[in-house]
C-alpha cells in the first residue's frame, strides 16, 4: 500500500478577498470551486489549483476572519512547496512577486534542491520549488502576463515541524510506508530535516520535509497557518484499505467522509498535524462546466436545499477576479 503523493493542502485566511487576489493574481492559480466548509458553512472554502482542478494542485482556504494570526513553531504544517520548471523560473518569480510587494523573498538550496522562499499577505510560507522539468499531471493554467514556462506546476512537498524525530518517524514509516530519502540540513544549514517520499518513485509531489526543533514553542493555528495536508489515493476502496490500516495502528481515523467532489478520512498524527487521505474523483467537474469553474458559489447536493440560508449567512467576496 502506498499514498500517490500529495492530494491538497487546506490553509486559513483571515480576509478571503485579497486571498483570491493573491492566489489568483499573484500566483496565477485558477480558482477552480467557490463553496463553503461543509462542517461550518458560515465559512468559505475556496479552492485553487491548475485548469481542472487536478488531484496535487489544489490549494484550499477557509475563510475564518475572526480568527488570529498564525503562531509559528513546532507541530505543525509549517510550510507549503510549489514547483516550478528550472532555475530561470525561480528567477522569474523573485522579481514577480518583488514587483507585486511581496515581502521575504529570498534564494536557497536544501538538499540540492534550488527554491524561492517568501510569504503570502498573512505570513502564510510558500516555496517555489525547481523541479527541472519533471513531467507534471493535469493541465496548467495558462495566463497572459506569466510565461507558460514559468506557471506554476503543482505541488512539491509539505514542510512540517516536530520537537524530536522519533515523534512521528515510526508513524511515517511504519503505518504510512512513506520512505525515508536522506537525512540532512535545512536551508539554514542548523536544522536538522529529514526527506520521506510518499512512493518508492518519489520525487515532486511526493515529498514530505520534516524538521527537528526541540527549542521552538508549540505553534498555534491561524490566518497565514495550514490547517491539514491531505494525501492521494485513487478510489474509495484503496481508503477503506488505509482506514483499516491506520485503525489497527491505534490511532484515531473518521469514518468516510463524502465531500462530493472526493472522499476524505482524517486522523492526527500529532496533536497539531491532521493529515487526510482523499480519493483522486469524482473531481470538481462533476457540476460545473469545465470552462465555468470557480464563477458562483457551488453546493454539494447535501446541501443545496439550505441555499438561501447559507448565502444570506456570507459575505461577498470583492476581489479582482
Amino acid at each position: 500500500m502506498q499514498l500517490n503523493g500529495i492530494h491538497h493542502v487546506t490553509a486559513v485566511s483571515a480576509q478571503i478577498a485579497r486571498n483570491v487576489d493573491f492566489y489568483t493574481q499573484t500566483l496565477g492559480l485558477r480558482l477552480v470551486k467557490k463553496s463553503v466548509n461543509q462542517d461550518d458553512v458560515s465559512a468559505y472554502h475556496l479552492f485553487y489549483a491548475d485548469k481542472v482542478g487536478s488531484p496535487g494542485t489544489d490549494m484550499t482556504f477557509f475563510d475564518w476572519p475572526h480568527i488570529g494570526p498564525n503562531v509559528r513553531g513546532v507541530d505543525s504544517i509549517a510550510g507549503t512547496a510549489f514547483r516550478v520548471s528550472s532555475r530561470e523560473g525561480l528567477d522569474f518569480w523573485a522579481k514577480r512577486l518583488a514587483d507585486q510587494g511581496v515581502e521575504k523573498i529570498e534564494f536557497g538550496s536544501f538538499a540540492g534542491r534550488d527554491l524561492l522562499t517568501f510569504e503570502d499577505f498573512e505570513g502564510q510560507r510558500l516555496y517555489l520549488v525547481n523541479d527541472e522539468g519533471a513531467p507534471v499531471e493535469g493541465e496548467l493554467w495558462p495566463r497572459p502576463d506569466i510565461p507558460d514556462e514559468h506557471l506554476l506546476r503543482g505541488f512539491y512537498g509539505v514542510v512540517l515541524t516536530i520537537t524530536i524525530f522519533d515523534e512521528l518517524a515510526p508513524i511515517f514509516t511504519q503505518v504510512l510506508n512513506f520512505q525515508e530519502v536522506e537525512r540532512t540540513r535545512w536551508i539554514d544549514e542548523k536544522t536538522s530535516a529529514i526527506i520521506y517520499k510518499t512512493t518508492p518513485q518519489g520525487g515532486p509531489g511526493k515529498e514530505v520535509w520534516l524538521l527537528e526543533r526541540p527549542q521552538d514553542p508549540q505553534a498555534r493555528l491561524g490566518a497565514g497557518g495550514v490547517h491539514h495536508v491531505a494525501f492521494r489515493v485513487t478510489n474509495a476502496e484503496g481508503q477503506k484499505q488505509w482506514r483499516a490500516r491506520i485503525m489497527e495502528s491505534g490511532l484515531y481515523v473518521t469514518k468516510l467522509i463524502d465531500r462530493f467532489w472526493f472522499q476524505s478520512i482524517y486522523f492526527r498524527v500529532s496533536n497539531g498535524i491532521l493529515f487526510e487521505i482523499a480519493t483522486d474523483g469524482p473531481g470538481f467537474g462533476i457540476d460545473e462546466d469545465m470552462d465555468a469553474l470557480g464563477e458562483k458559489l457551488v453546493l454539494p447536493p447535501f446541501l443545496e436545499g439550505r441555499r438561501a440560508e447559507i448565502e444570506a449567512g456570507l459575505t461577498p467576496i470583492d476581489s479582482k477576479v
